[in-house]
């Protein structure tokens, strides 16, 4: 089983992790590693469920932080094993993993182990299928199985931000689009009725649909409605009788689900709309004290999360939460990933110094 040494520095430590593959659906190697690195620590509980590892202090303290991060990648695309290569003068580690999200989950075991007396209690998470179906997500087993686990007066997810604190997220949404025809032999066209054809009018809605920037709590969200497939066609001499644009809606946290269900339906109003797939986003939470108070410590000038992340489900719990973790969204599932060695200390200095503050 490899070894996870948190004595070692947090890059060296997110070099070790991302060596380890843990594509969703093959987490248990990495997850054992942490389990058997946090197992002995004497001022941590520890509880696993599946592939999922829970390790939280017990010393009384007036607030607690749930501190969480996904172990999960999405398919390795020939960028293992990793290595530091130099950008502009700057060293990086490039590879599968390093920006989402296992240098922050470096940084969080690094700081679990080392802070036996923080200021506040601390729940640290570390879970699997993060990069799948919802209904797999570690999260959402534990939500189930130990809801007790989530308390906390505030949370921080480690999605990569750049080192900077992204508030919220916004909702995402996904519906099929469908039109309706009649079959007929394409040497009689006129005989049938295409359905792609009838999708013209969905395309067009979609090209001319201005998206909306909404501000939430001094936040400004971008929202965007896009076609993310087309499927329709029987064979090359038949006329199509059916036809699905798949639509995808990522709505700020000012609207809720079923609002951004209705504007869709209202956006495709006379077609046949199905909502398929359904997050509901986050509000920035940053209105909480102790939100106030991390976003100081780390000199962060707050920004919106425009994806969706995990943040939603703390916030659905009543816990307000934010994403604060090296690396830059933009270079999440890149074939070319990579995180500045700068960004690692930066963030593992940022947190400790906050967890530890009197």
């Amino acid at each position: 089983m490899p070894v996870l040494d948190l004595s070692s520095s947090a890059v060296d430590l997110t070099r070790t992790i991302c060596d380890i593959p843990s594509v969703s659906d093959d987490e248990g190697a990495l997850a054992d590693a942490i389990a058997s690195a946090v197992a002995d620590l004497p001022h941590l509980e520890v509880y696993r469920d599946g592939d999922t590892i829970v390790a939280r202090t017990n010393l009384g303290r007036a607030q607690r932080v749930v501190i969480a991060g996904h172990i999960d990648t999405v398919p390795i695309n020939a960028n293992l094993p990793t290595r530091v290569i130099d950008i502009d003068g700057e060293p990086h580690l490039w590879g599968r993993g390093t920006v989402d999200m296992k240098a922050g989950v470096a940084v969080q075991l690094k700081l679990a182990a080392e802070l036996t007396e923080p200021r506040v209690d601390i729940t640290w998470m570390w879970y699997d299928h993060e990069e799948v179906a919802a209904d797999l997500n570690g999260l959402t087993r534990l939500a189930r199985t130990r809801p007790d686990l989530f308390a906390g007066d505030f949370a921080i997810l480690g999605e990569p931000s750049n080192g900077q604190v992204e508030g919220g997220c916004n909702g995402n949404l996904r519906a099929i689009v469908r039109t309706s025809g009649t079959r007929a032999h394409s040497a009689r066209a006129w005989i049938g009725d295409n359905a792609i054809h009838r999708a013209a009018p969905i395309l067009g809605r979609l090209a001319e649909y201005r998206p909306r920037d909404v501000e939430v709590e001094g936040l400004v969200y971008r929202e965007g409605l896009n076609a993310v497939r087309i499927a329709g066609g029987v064979a090359g001499n038949v006329i199509p009788d059916t036809c699905e644009v798949e639509v995808n809606y990522r709505f700020a946290p000012s609207r809720d689900g079923e609002e951004a269900s209705r504007h869709v339906r209202d956006v495709f109003d006379g077609f046949d709309v199905e909502v398929i797939d359904l997050a509901e986003g986050a509000r920035p939470g940053l209105d909480a004290a102790l939100a106030q108070e991390f976003v100081r410590a780390v000199g962060a000038e707050p920004r919106p999360k425009y994806g969706w992340t995990d943040v939603a489900r703390f916030s659905a719990m009543g816990v307000p939460a934010v994403n604060f973790g090296p690396g830059d969204p933009s270079l999440a599932h890149h074939d070319e990933e990579r995180v500045p060695l700068r960004q690692i200390d930066d963030v593992e200095r940022g947190l400790r110094a906050w967890l530890t503050q009197s």
